[in-house]
């Protein structure tokens, strides 16, 4: 499944994604990740997601392949496991043929799709996704977002912040942020619906105007 967690910038999205991922603490109230307490064992949830940040955490002075070697390591993973895990990721995303590659000299798509391998490498139960396609182009959107439902499709669950309403029309769920709260949650037609507008992006704007106080 593909949930979309959409609001204005500073309606705590990010701040949102932190805490789930065990990160930092909420000022009040629970959190339970894949069935545990994020806030009394982060840990425990950290090793059972993935997360990719709006700033691609990549070490530019090392090569494609170096960069998983040193992510998927933090994971647990070794020895012919990590290798089989790498194969089977550099195949799928196209780094195969980039194995050598400074980091730094990538592209905004191939960072990104580095950037991906490396946060899903241990297999994670739910992976969150930090407007991961933003400063790239069209092409690159569309064939990350191939790429989403595909690992979606296998059954892993993918949480994604997104400022792009097209690709907000393409999750199967999409939950709205508004000045910290949560204020619709449900299918792309049930949020228009529930909103009485006639697409999400009609939601999204009205909700950005009325937080920038364009509507009292």
């Amino acid at each position: 499944m593909c949930i979309g967690l959409l609001g204005p910038n500073g309606s705590g999205k990010t701040t949102t994604i932190r805490m789930l991922c065990g990160l930092m603490p909420p000022t009040s109230g629970s959190i339970a990740v894949v069935g545990v307490d994020a806030v009394q064992d982060p840990e425990a949830v950290r090793r059972r997601i993935g997360y990719m940040s709006q700033r691609f955490g990549l070490y530019h002075d090392l090569s494609v392949q170096e960069n998983f070697r040193f992510y998927s390591s933090l994971y647990g993973l070794r020895g012919a496991e990590r290798d089989a895990r790498a194969r089977e990721l550099f195949s799928l995303l196209g780094l195969d043929t980039r194995l050598d590659q400074l980091a730094g000299t990538l592209s905004g798509g191939w960072k990104q799709k580095l950037s991906l391998a490396c946060a899903i490498a241990h297999h994670p139960e739910l992976v969150f996704l930090d407007e991961p396609t933003a400063g790239v182009d069209p092409a690159a959107r569309r064939r990350f977002w191939e790429l989403i439902h595909e690992l979606a499709g296998s059954g892993m669950t993918i949480l994604v912040t997104t400022h792009y309403m097209d690709e907000a029309e393409r999750c199967d769920r999409l939950a709205f942020l508004s000045r910290g709260s949560l204020i619709g949650l449900g299918t792309p037609q049930e949020i228009t619906t529930q909103f009485g507008m006639e697409t999400v992006e009609d939601v999204f704007i009205a909700l950005q105007e009325r937080d920038e106080g364009v509507i009292a």
